[in-house]
């Protein structure tokens, strides 16, 4: 089976190709241009670097978020047309289990962590590989509260882990990740969509795959602080 993944919820975009449970190739690239720019020409290196065509293509997973309002919509996108034109299914798979797939061997408790604005992060918790909280969002002191009251070391890992790192490492029980686990990627997409599909989950066509929001996008906010405003 082959699989192509792609990720653009975060600052990161990347895609990547899987052939029968071999990475054959990965494009990351973490910087500010926006992803609108980047996917294209990265998909496109991709298939002309590892000699394939998009008919060549058995299985897409995308990333559906929580993260970039933006971001999420360019990758859903393109998913979507790939999907439209071959009659692919889609795996969808959230931001917080694919960081976590980074450090999957490693046997500690896992919190990744994403920018939510303000002071918030997306988070979530995971042990012995599995999820024990659900997605949300909370204040990052409450989450440090929450690690500080924790019986173990945990692991956190994510994009936010630098914007909170002061705070973050007057935490004792807990531990850091090289930087580049810090970075969501496609190939975790693209593991954990495989799993996904031959368990027969999260599974979507091109019609009725979503992205997942967890919260309102700053542009609602604002429209309706001014609306209420306005009927004041």
């Amino acid at each position: 089976m082959n699989i192509l993944s792609f990720d653009t919820s975060s600052k990161a975009a990347s895609v990547s190709l899987i052939m029968d449970n071999v990475l054959i190739g990965e494009i990351v690239i973490n910087d500010k241009r926006t992803h609108s720019q980047k996917l294209m020409p990265m998909l496109e290196n991709l298939f002309s670097l590892a000699n394939i065509k998009v008919e060549d293509i058995d299985l897409l997973g995308v990333c559906i978020g929580p993260g970039s309002f933006t971001g999420l919509r360019i990758a859903m996108a393109t998913v979507k047309a790939m999907a439209h034109v071959r009659s692919l299914p889609i795996v969808a798979v959230d931001s917080l289990e694919g960081l976590a797939n980074n450090v999957s061997n490693s046997g500690a408790d896992v919190v990744p962590i994403l920018d939510a604005q303000g002071t918030n992060v997306y988070t979530s918790w995971y042990s012995n590989n599995k999820r024990i909280k659900d997605i949300e969002v909370l204040d990052i002191d409450e989450l440090i509260d929450a690690i500080k009251a924790h019986s173990k070391n945990v692991i956190v890992l994510g994009e936010a882990v630098e914007k909170y790192k002061e705070k973050l490492i007057m935490v004792k029980n807990i531990e850091f990740v090289t930087s580049e686990k810090n970075i969501l990627k496609a190939s975790s997409i693209g593991t954990i969509a495989i799993k996904k599909y031959n368990a027969g989950m999260d599974i979507y066509n091109c019609y009725d795959i979503l992205p997942m929001y967890i919260r309102k996008s700053q542009a609602e906010i604002q429209y309706e602080e001014r609306h209420n405003e306005n009927n004041i």
